[in-house]
């Protein structure tokens, strides 16, 4: 098929290098436009955006799709159809009925479950038994539209939002390249009306640990805000990003260091596995503590 790919962050490549290797001829990437990023603040390309380069891919990246002459430009492609993956902007209706199939997103949630912005790091932070991804015939809603294809998978006690990623950008990958094989023998099933949730983007308020929150909660914060933007406590004064952990045996005030990097909370304790000082790469717990002399509580 002629494909318009639509995507900006690692978690699109996949997707992207799925439809290429699977002979699709991909006549355009749109991508959003090159950021200011590093000490430098110089420009750095998307990640869609340096792997279509790569690829030899013709690469677009207005900053929105409102102008007459975008979506001109966008229709005058002829595609058969658009593939859209965390692209970061609201397409309007010209541009979702310019492909001659409309436009299909993958969606990493089982919708109508965590509809938006941060689908895996919400699923985490709630607690929720699987998640997955679905391949979804887009429309003006938000996350709306009718499913295609879905498929399950379980979220475990070691999933940090960082993993979740990866399973699930492979999971997409090779399901929009099943949807689009099955794709005349497909039937849209509506989302139902119960069950539906909103990933909020993440608020960095939200990401420093109450300690009297029940150790399970805290390890769910933890885990779903991994790489980023990070949960954090402060040490002594100084901010560190809790990346990875696991629940504990033990008790104790909320906030007192047990030993070996394992914290009470309002019930129960978490074992921090990995940490982050501030401008310091992330290390397992032992390096953290090589050298370190904890508090006997933690803000």
């Amino acid at each position: 098929m002629r494909i318009v790919f639509m995507g900006t962050p690692a978690f699109s490549v996949p997707v992207l290098d799925a439809l290429v290797a699977a002979g699709h001829e991909v006549c355009a990437v749109y991508t959003q436009p090159p950021r200011p990023a590093g000490r430098g603040k110089k420009e750095r390309p998307s990640p869609v955006h340096a792997r279509a380069l790569e690829l030899g891919l013709e690469v677009r990246h207005p900053p929105r799709l409102k102008a007459p002459e975008d979506q001109a430009a966008f229709a005058d492609l002829q595609a058969d159809i658009g593939v859209v993956v965390a692209y970061g902007l609201i397409l309007p209706q010209a541009i979702l009925d310019a492909p001659t199939h409309g436009c299909l997103n993958i969606h990493a949630s089982l919708l109508p479950r965590w509809r938006g912005a941060a689908p895996i790091h919400r699923a985490i932070m709630a607690g929720d038994a699987e998640t997955g991804v679905c391949i979804m015939q887009m429309e003006a809603g938000l996350d709306t539209g009718p499913v295609l294809l879905r498929e399950a998978t379980p979220i475990t006690g070691g999933d940090t939002t960082a993993r979740l990623h990866d399973r699930l950008s492979a999971m997409g990958a090779r399901l929009i390249v099943d949807a689009l094989a099955q794709l005349p023998d497909l039937t849209p099933q509506p989302q139902p009306e119960d069950g539906v949730t909103y990933a909020e983007k993440i608020d960095k308020v939200e990401a420093r640990v109450d300690w009297t929150r029940p150790a399970v909660e805290v390890d769910r914060l933890i885990r779903g805000l991994s790489p980023f933007p990070g949960a954090w406590c402060e040490i002594a004064g100084e901010r560190v990003k809790l990346l990875d952990a696991v629940l504990s045996d033990g008790n104790g005030a909320p906030g007192t260091h047990l030993g070996d990097f394992k914290v009470a909370c309002g019930d129960g304790a978490v074992q921090i596995i990995q940490a982050q000082r501030q401008g310091k790469r992330a290390v397992p717990v032992a390096d953290f503590l090589r050298g370190t002399e904890m508090p006997a509580r933690l803000d």
